[in-house]
């Protein structure tokens, strides 16, 4: 009960920085394109810094990285799936890019960094890690693919991505010991830590010129957000359960319990910027993003509970 209440309030607190770029929007202190100058510097600047954070500051040892490798395994289980589910999705239901996109990949970094971290300690962090590196090698190849509609992925651009690149270099500095000196990693700390509260205000500056009528009366959003909370993860926790992957580690439970809140957290924020960017329906991912984020209060911890009864 006490970690429920602990992630609720933590998603209370990113949902209160969505209202906050709303207002700022709506006061016209900002303007909605100024959001795309912020979405680039989540994208390319303070995600990359996450990444890099999480492996420079955990110390190697086979325990840390069977558990690393666990987890990535649980990550791509998920992905798998998700990915599955999606294409079924679209044969049968009609389903249109962004809505799969939003379905498979979720806001696993600048949230669930900031969850794991208030509610299960700081050295946990490291294993929300796994599943940041496997979406986000999916994401800039198949996820971007399928919300800009592209034929083929580009392999040079996915390697050269600022993301990808900064996951090689953590898996370079975990698996070495090599620590960034403290100027450089005062730095990367400082606009990791920012990465939170700007995807969230970028949602809440898009939104701004929207009629909120429209978002919360479109019931295809609602029905890409009972995947998204509940259908998708509670397929998640009857494969974990009943595959036998929790008898793999001696942490097995906790480590998958981070995958697990990664899976079924709300759709990723990185859809909107990319929708944005690329200029694309970001109207409509922002629309998707909110009603996960209202909804994850509940569904969240709901998703937990259930975990821990099976």
């Amino acid at each position: 009960m006490e970690l429920s209440i602990l992630l609720a309030e933590q998603i209370i607190a990113l949902f209160l920085m969505v209202i906050l770029g709303f207002l700022l929007v709506k006061i016209h202190l900002l303007k909605v394109d100024d959001s795309d100058v912020l979405s680039k510097l989540v994208v390319f600047v303070f995600s990359p810094c996450v990444l890099i954070q999480s492996f420079t500051h955990t110390h190697f040892s086979i325990s840390t990285l069977s558990g690393l490798l666990l987890a990535i395994f649980g990550a791509a289980i998920v992905h798998v799936i998700y990915i599955a589910l999606s294409k079924l999705g679209e044969r049968f239901l009609g389903l249109n890019n962004i809505e799969k996109a939003s379905l498979i990949y979720s806001n696993a970094g600048n949230l669930i960094i900031p969850l794991v971290s208030a509610t299960l300690g700081d050295e946990w962090v490291f294993y929300s890690c796994a599943y940041i590196i496997v979406s986000t090698f999916l994401f800039w190849s198949h996820g971007k693919s399928v919300i800009c509609e592209e034929t083929k992925i580009e392999l040079k651009k996915v390697i050269t991505n600022p993301n990808i690149i900064a996951i090689i270099l953590g898996l370079i500095f975990f698996l070495t010991g090599f620590r960034l000196p403290s100027i450089l990693d005062s730095c990367t700390a400082s606009l990791g830590n920012m990465i939170g509260p700007a995807s969230m205000l970028v949602i809440g500056m898009v939104i701004a010129e929207m009629d909120l009528k429209r978002i919360f009366t479109n019931r295809r959003a609602y029905m890409v957000c009972f995947g998204r909370l509940v259908l998708y993860p509670l397929i998640t926790i009857l494969v974990f359960c009943f595959s036998g992957i929790l008898t793999l580690h001696e942490q097995a439970s906790h480590i998958l319990l981070v995958t697990l809140l990664a899976a079924s957290a709300p759709c990723a924020a990185n859809v909107t910027q990319i929708a944005q960017i690329y200029h694309k329906d970001a109207v409509y991912a922002s629309s998707i993003n909110v009603i996960t984020v209202v909804f994850c209060m509940i569904t969240m911890p709901i998703m937990t509970a259930i975990y821990f009864i099976f």
